[in-house]
């Protein structure tokens, strides 16, 4: 008997991908800036609809006085993205489209309702709360690449954002939670 030759595989050629650069924390920097500033711009158009659905008129004023700090806020970002050489570009962001969705159920289920404006002020906190978060991780990036002048463009609306959070949190327990539950009273 002949011995059969063993057959060989065929050498597998595969096309070389190009090396990735490694990802660095400039470019979750960059990622996260588009990432707020489509939030920003995404609450720019949430506020006036909130403003519009609150009962009180302190939580309406709130909103609105958020609005025009918000639109400021855009426009420290735009100087981030031009120091960076880069154009002013958000991405979508599904965090903040699942806060305001949620805030746009709030006014929808509870239009007319004495917990509206307890609804909605919670829902502003969400996003204040996510807000304070990205710019508080933003900034400390921005300090930790060397970027003083982001560092502090970002710190300024770090300090708005905590400041708006606070605001809201007065309102809360002073007027709007009261209101509320008193209106729960009265009815039960």
């Amino acid at each position: 008997m002949a011995k059969r030759a063993k057959k060989r595989a065929p050498k597998k050629t595969t096309a070389r991908r190009p090396r990735q650069a490694p990802k660095m924390l400039s470019d979750l920097f960059l990622e996260t800036l588009k990432d707020i500033y489509f939030a920003e711009n995404k609450i720019i158009k949430t506020l006036p609809k909130m403003a519009k659905a609150a009962n009180s008129k302190e939580l309406a004023a709130a909103f609105n006085k958020h609005l025009r700090e918000t639109q400021g806020q855009v426009k420290r970002l735009d100087q981030i993205f031009k120091m960076l050489g880069k154009p002013a570009r958000g991405k979508p962001c599904e965090a903040i489209n699942g806060i305001t969705d949620e805030g746009a159920e709030i006014m929808k289920e509870f239009k007319g309702a004495p917990a509206l404006d307890a609804g909605l002020l919670a829902a502003a906190q969400a996003v204040e709360h996510y807000e304070i978060s990205r710019y508080g991780t933003l900034r400390t990036w921005a300090e930790e690449l060397g970027m003083q002048d982001a560092a502090r463009l970002l710190q300024a609306t770090l300090d708005e954002e905590e400041a708006t959070d606070h605001t809201l949190t007065e309102l809360a327990t002073s007027v709007i939670n009261l209101e509320a539950e008193e209106d729960y009273r009265a009815a039960a």
